[in-house]
């Protein structure tokens, strides 16, 4: 009951969440989507502000010049990374003196990407973000249901997700070595026709949004889902519950906007249900699923085509067809793998294949897609 209990309060938060989507909404994005690295900045003022929210924490800085005294919006990484990095809400207070370097918007307003931030009373650095390592639990076997079967959550009265996935972009396997940051922006975008097999249209596409530094991001610009492969690219991590007398499994994500999906066991056929979605290409498309040994295999279809399903941007069509693989060969690693047959975008079909990390004793970072952001 209590777990039934906490699915419908979680439940309840999203579809309050899903309301608020349905206005123009701006979240944790790629920072050169909005900043332009060729334009460095260096400004000296007075907090007025501190405004401590996803998807980014902004300070508010009165930066005065001989005539007038203009106000700076400095924006600093998501609220996660802040406090995982020590940072609290009052370690920069209202009417203290900052300097900030960084990069100016690219649209000429009074922004600025702060990549230093120095507190004038103690001459030492604030806010800056050292990303955490995977944790380095002891070796455990791979925890099981009494009939053998592998779990994929924690055991009995423990906790914890999975996250730090090892890929935090799509490539098919076998690909020569292309580098890209997290959020999958290449470092040469003349590296585009290594990633994947793309048609000549998909190939023009991807290359555009990699040229416009992923400005046009469907979870950033709309906090739109994230459906596919991304869910298991983007920050801060998933979570299993398995309910085996439901024969279903709930992926809840931590990052974009907490969004959740089913995968079903029950052996139904993998189209639309007469109560609700029969006619209806979803985010995170249709899933069923069967255990092959260890191995959890998942069919995925009928997607939509409002959605990236992959950090950086590789097109996909509502032909997209996902078979999904996730094993667990020890208690602190996920396999994931997952092949893509999408004739409407590739020229054949390709695969590729990550790992993620077990995060105990934790649940998953609070993180919301929040509108009117600057």
């Amino acid at each position: 009951m209590n777990r039934v209990l906490g699915v419908l309060r979680v439940l309840g938060v999203l579809a309050v969440l899903a309301i608020a989507a349905a206005a123009p909404l701006v979240a944790h994005h790629e920072p050169l989507a909005k900043f332009d690295a060729k334009k460095p900045i260096r400004i000296r003022g007075v907090v007025s502000l501190v405004d401590w929210r996803n998807p980014h924490a902004h300070i508010f800085v009165n930066v005065a010049s001989a005539d007038k005294v203009n106000n700076w919006a400095v924006e600093l990484e998501s609220v996660v990374d802040l406090r995982s990095s020590g940072w609290r809400n009052d370690s920069v207070r209202p009417g203290e003196t900052v300097t900030v370097e960084g990069i100016v918007a690219r649209d000429g307003s009074s922004q600025v990407w702060a990549k230093t931030m120095t507190l004038a009373r103690t001459g030492k650095p604030v806010f800056n973000v050292t990303l955490p390592a995977p944790p380095r639990a002891a070796a455990r076997p791979t925890p099981r249901w009494p009939d053998g079967q592998p779990r994929l959550g924690p055991p009995p009265g423990e906790t914890g997700y999975w996250g730090y996935p090892s890929a935090t972009w799509l490539m098919q396997a076998g690909a020569a070595a292309v580098q890209a940051d997290r959020e999958g922006l290449l470092r040469n975008p003349a590296d585009v026709d290594k990633v994947a097999p793309l048609q000549p249209w998909a190939r023009g596409l991807y290359y555009l949004r990699q040229r416009e530094f992923l400005k046009d991001d469907p979870i950033y610009q709309s906090c739109l889902p994230p459906g596919g492969p991304r869910m298991f690219q983007v920050p801060y991590g998933v979570q299993f519950m398995e309910e085996r007398e439901h024969k279903r499994i709930w992926v809840f994500m931590g990052g974009a906007n907490h969004n959740w999906r089913h995968i079903y066991l029950d052996g139904r056929e993998q189209k639309g249900q007469i109560s609700g979605d029969a006619d209806n290409p979803l985010f995170f498309g249709r899933s069923v699923g069967k255990w092959e040994g260890d191995t959890l295999v998942v069919d995925i279809k009928d997607f939509n085509e409002r959605f990236w399903f992959s950090n950086g941007g590789l097109p996909h069509t509502d032909n997209l067809h996902l078979i999904e693989r996730y094993s667990r060969p020890d208690f602190n690693t996920l396999r994931y793998e997952v092949t893509v047959d999408d004739p409407g975008a590739y020229t054949g079909t390709w695969s590729s294949a990550w790992t993620l990390t077990w995060v105990p004793n934790e649940e998953l970072p609070v993180y919301y897609c929040q509108d009117n952001r600057p």
